[in-house]
């Protein structure tokens, strides 16, 4: 062993022993696990160092350094975003903002045991659907209800039930590619069920699925081509007139709407989507939906319609693989009471709504609130920007929205986004026309100071 090589042994016998780290560091920075943890790391990257020949740190500076790492790694991943894109339904930062009711459910029910699926009265086991199957029923009119882990699941589940290796019709026009390379083509096969695709991609008649009808058929399946338009020389077949098809030939006619609204989204002065009322109504057998847009609550897939084909659905054995556990449901029951209450007080009291409400005129004395908490270097600027929202998440794809935000001007634009997105909270927002854009109208309530706080600590930090 050269000298070289004792010398670094010496070093090396001169760090703390892992115990010895440990011993020293408050318990109240961790668990017992998670501190012994971080003294391992940081005394393998400090050993490695030395072997490097880099010079030992000492006794405080590895002490610094595990509390450092202790914070890492017991950081949960999951951070908050405030999001000033003004992409109200953001599928990257989860979608639908919750109700405070549903907030508040969610955490009652997390903190103990809940009737999930026991009843009461005779205190045997239940069904979880009975929490939130009254409640669609009574908003949708239909007969019954059942709930999936998502709308792509719920149309695999209803798809699998309703159509395992039998046909289902479809038009052209509807076979869609949504977010995540969700595609009904591959759905269907999934399946088991057999496409049977009629029309032209831009027009699809009536007599494409009267001709398309035979022995094998099982579903006539609707589309509702969420994430896309199709405009200019088009045509499809209403609902209703698939409907009076179905039923001279005794075929069930499903609806997948993809966002469904219970809420005529013109009261907001956007163009009207479907609703599961007017499915429901113009006599669809099963309509799916999703739980974490237009409706604003959890991820789910909301099954509606008659309750011989729920029946057959909620007995299927993919629906036990596709069901969702109790926070869901809690969440999901609370969202779904707002509905049962008028505009006003929805728009009060739902997150989602309350943005598709707020005015541009609102949305400017934001925007001027914001720019009087700006701290701006010598290099950086600020300016109110007329800009766009959007419902986001396939609704509504090519419809904006007119806002309000702070455009900021700066050396280098995707150095500070980068440098806000790495903030805790995290800040997501949009570079546009040469500016930084923050966006007014997703903010939420008492996001604004400490949105300001962070574009001020990031400013300084790179241009000051």
């Amino acid at each position: 062993m050269g000298m070289k090589d004792l010398e670094l042994n010496e070093i090396l016998r001169k760090l703390p022993a892992v115990h010895e780290l440990v011993e020293v560091i408050p318990g109240e920075g961790g668990t017992p696990a998670t501190i012994l943890m971080a003294c391992r790391n940081v005394l393998e990257n400090e050993r490695a160092g030395v072997l490097e020949g880099k010079e030992p740190e000492t006794s405080e500076k590895l002490q610094e350094k595990v509390l450092i790492e202790l914070d890492r790694i017991t950081c949960s991943s999951m951070k908050n975003v405030i999001n000033a894109t003004g992409i109200i339904l953001h599928t990257a930062l989860g979608r639908a903002c919750l109700p405070g009711s549903a907030v508040e459910a969610v955490s009652r029910i997390a903190q103990g045991y809940s009737v999930l699926q026991w009843d009461c009265e005779t205190g045997r086991r239940g069904h979880r659907d009975i929490h939130t199957e009254r409640l669609i029923c009574e908003l949708a009119g239909s007969e019954a209800a059942t709930i999936a882990n998502n709308n792509a699941g719920a149309t695999l589940l209803v798809l699998t039930a309703l159509a395992s290796g039998r046909e289902v019709i479809v038009s052209r026009g509807q076979l869609v590619e949504i977010g995540g390379s969700f595609r009904i083509p591959d759905v269907m096969k999934q399946s088991g069920a057999i496409m049977h695709e009629v029309g032209c991609t831009n027009r699809t008649h009536l007599r494409d699925y009267r001709s398309a009808i035979n022995e094998n058929t099982a579903i006539i399946l609707r589309v509702h081509p969420s994430n896309y338009r199709i405009r200019g020389f088009t045509g499809e077949v209403p609902l209703e007139q698939l409907v009076e098809l179905g039923g001279e030939f005794g075929i069930p006619v499903v609806d997948d709407l993809g966002a469904g609204s219970y809420i005529d989204l013109s009261n907001f002065g956007l163009p009207s989507e479907p609703t599961v009322q007017s499915s429901i109504e113009a006599g669809a057998a099963v309509v799916t939906s999703s739980g974490d847009k237009l409706i604003g609550g959890p991820q789910a897939g909301i099954i509606t319609g008659r309750k011989e084909y729920i029946q057959k659905i909620r007995k299927h054995p993919l629906a036990r693989a596709l069901r969702v556990g109790k926070l869901t449901i809690a969440a999901l029951e609370a969202s779904l009471m707002l509905f049962r209450e008028n505009i006003e007080y929805i728009v009060d009291n739902h997150p989602l709504y309350r943005m598709f409400a707020a005015d541009v005129d609102e949305l400017r004395s934001m925007a001027d609130e914001f720019l009087t908490l700006l701290t701006l270097p010598g290099s950086c600027s600020a300016s109110i920007q007329e800009t766009d929202s959007y419902v986001g998440s396939g609704s509504l794809p090519d419809h904006a929205i007119p806002s309000v935000g702070v455009g900021l001007d700066t050396p280098d634009n995707e150095v500070l986004a980068r440098k806000l997105r790495l903030s805790n909270p995290a800040v997501a927002s949009r570079i546009e026309d040469g500016l930084i854009k923050l966006d007014m109208r997703t903010l939420q309530p008492g996001e604004m100071d400490m949105l300001a706080s962070l574009v001020n600590s990031a400013l300084q930090e790179l241009w000051a």
